[in-house]
């Protein structure tokens, strides 16, 4: 299944200014280079999480505009009529160097570099900060909400919060980050995530009583599924869900109340009832920090929904896409509160013997001295418009599960402080 999505559709009306612009005084074709890098975390946040890059590299090898984009553009006084021609025939001939999918990042991470002619790389500013900036918050999100779960799984479940496309996104952003399902099936089917899910309330109500609708259930999808037991009286739905399955049920699902008195007393009914290896499912509005406050508790499985898909609090990471250099010069922008610092960068990541990073190290212009057990930061995703990596979503999964175990205890706390780890950049001598 593909997406949906034109990527062309996402150009925003200042970038065909400024191309329209640049091949009219003739430097569309300037050797650039930009960065996409991030100012500052969000507020509370420790770590940033690159996400999206896999989507993103597919997006920039099928840029085209089609003959209606082009004749609306034209029409419409978007583009003259050379920009129009230039866009008939437009292909990302460039190259997109940066960090892995699941890489932590911090304030200042070069994470993604654009090279090519001025023209093709300013054009792709808004997807790329699009894919990026959403992915990278849901991923940021749903890996505070897999530290604070502490081994136990979680299901993506926020479709229902989110635009239709971005609601796949961001399913594929939370299994990145450690979720075991998504309930969407369009992710499902995509990306190959595993998908899991149960009747809603409304099912129960259809019927004229819980039993019956329990049954119905039982009867079309066997003892190995879930039943929501919270429509009425949870301690009677519990024993309605253990009459009707019986003791092998393998889980029943709590959507609202005080979870953690309620976990407690479901999970003395059902081992009262013989239930002992029927799971407890939580959901409702839960978060990183609700679900931490649970962590005592006999739950088995969280259920997360509009915190994961908008960022727990940060729907955006703030991600933005500078000039860095021209035709091999530096350059900068000094306004305030935004400068920027010139020349195409190169990161590595430093670590004790044991593993634990230490200490990001950026240098504008130049290579840092390699010591041993640096890591550098940055790949070759395409060269000359033509995609060479294709990281799977289970090995930057996995990317990321050994990322979070190298950075120190402290950087994994859901309470504010510094970044997980310092960034020094080099100057250039």
């Amino acid at each position: 299944m593909v997406s949906t999505l034109r990527p062309a559709l996402l150009t925003d009306h200042y970038e065909l200014t400024m191309v329209s612009a640049a091949l009219r005084d003739g430097t569309a074709d300037r050797r650039c280079v930009f960065e996409v890098f991030s100012r500052r975390l969000p507020t509370g946040r420790r770590y940033g999480v690159v996400a999206g890059t896999g989507r993103l590299i597919e997006l920039i090898r099928d840029f085209r505009f089609d003959a209606d984009e082009v004749d609306f553009l034209r029409r419409t006084g978007v583009v003259d009529d050379r920009a129009a021609e230039w866009l008939t025939n437009y292909r990302f001939t460039g190259d997109v160097d940066g960090y892995a999918e699941g890489e932590l990042f911090f304030p200042g991470s070069p994470i993604l570099t654009v090279s090519g002619g001025f023209a093709e790389c300013v054009l792709l500013e808004t997807l790329v900060l699009s894919v990026l900036n959403h992915d990278s918050a849901v991923a940021a999100a749903a890996a505070r909400m897999v530290t604070a779960a502490r081994g136990r799984a979680l299901i993506e479940m926020g479709a229902r919060r989110a635009h239709e496309e971005a609601a796949v996104a961001a399913a594929r952003a939370a299994y990145l980050a450690g979720f075991r399902f998504t309930s969407n099936l369009a992710a499902g089917q995509r990306y190959g995530i595993p998908t899991a899910g149960t009747a809603a309330h409304a099912f129960t109500l259809l019927h004229d009583d819980e039993r019956t609708a329990f049954a119905s259930q039982v009867a079309t999808l066997g003892r190995d599924t879930t039943l929501l037991v919270d429509t009425y009286d949870i301690s009677q739905g519990i024993r309605n869900a253990i009459e009707v399955a019986g003791p092998e049920l393998r889980a029943v699902r709590i959507d609202s109340g005080d979870l953690a008195v309620i976990a407690q007393q479901s999970r003395e009914l059902l081992d009262s009832l013989g239930a002992t290896e029927t799971k407890i499912i939580v959901s409702g509005d839960l978060d990183e920090y609700a679900i931490a406050a649970l962590a005592a508790e006999p739950v088995d499985m969280y259920g997360a929904g509009t915190a994961v898909v908008t960022g727990s609090g940060a729907p955006t990471a703030s991600l933005v896409y500078k000039l860095v250099e021209v035709d091999g010069r530096p350059v900068v922008k000094r306004s305030e509160r935004k400068a920027t610092i010139g020349g195409r960068k190169v990161a590595v990541r430093r670590h004790k013997p044991t593993g634990t990073a230490t200490e990001e190290v950026i240098v504008p212009q130049g290579v840092p001295d390699r010591r041993p057990h640096d890591r550098l930061l940055q790949r070759s995703y395409v060269v000359e418009g033509e995609p060479v990596a294709r990281p799977t979503l289970d090995e930057s999964r996995e990317h990321l599960r050994q990322c979070l175990i190298s950075i120190p205890w402290e950087g994994l706390k859901l309470s504010a402080g510094d970044p997980a780890v310092p960034v020094t950049v080099i100057p250039v001598d």
